[in-house]
């Protein structure tokens, strides 16, 4: 069920990156989002997406943030700090909840913070507004 706002966009033009350590979360993210006509990518560690990221500038970065090594605030921490990526539209998916977690992912930057189990609709219409953020930004 594709939001309605969202038919007169054109999702094929936007990349999005889910990462977590965890192979069936990143599994889960891709059956839920694999419908919809943007470019899904997967990292399976901290590390491998800040290599990705730096290859590739995806749209928008889905962020797990327990994972061992590079976890999700040092991941977001990185992101905003280097001018390359302070602009990136970063949405956590996590499991952690507590208000201190919600409150130091958006003191971090994140754009927004969806807890797990994940909501397929809830997640594509929090894509989807990442998405018209991009487009507002781009005709200022």
């Amino acid at each position: 069920m594709t939001p309605q706002y969202s038919q007169n966009m054109d999702l094929s033009k936007y990349t999005v990156l889910a990462v977590d350590d965890i192979p069936l979360n990143l599994l889960l993210v891709e059956k839920m989002l694999s419908k919809f006509n943007f470019k899904l990518k997967t990292a399976g560690s901290g590390q491998q997406a800040l290599d990705m990221i730096a290859a590739e500038k995806p749209d928008l970065l889905l962020l797990d943030l327990m994972m061992p090594g590079i976890d999700g605030f040092e991941i977001l921490s990185r992101l905003r700090s280097n001018p390359e990526t302070a602009d990136m539209q970063i949405v956590i998916l996590s499991a952690l909840n507590s208000n201190e977690d919600v409150v130091k992912g958006f003191q971090l930057g994140a754009n927004d913070f969806i807890t797990k189990p994940i909501i397929m609709e809830k997640l594509l219409n929090c894509i989807v507004t990442q998405f018209k953020l991009i487009e507002a930004k781009s005709k200022n």
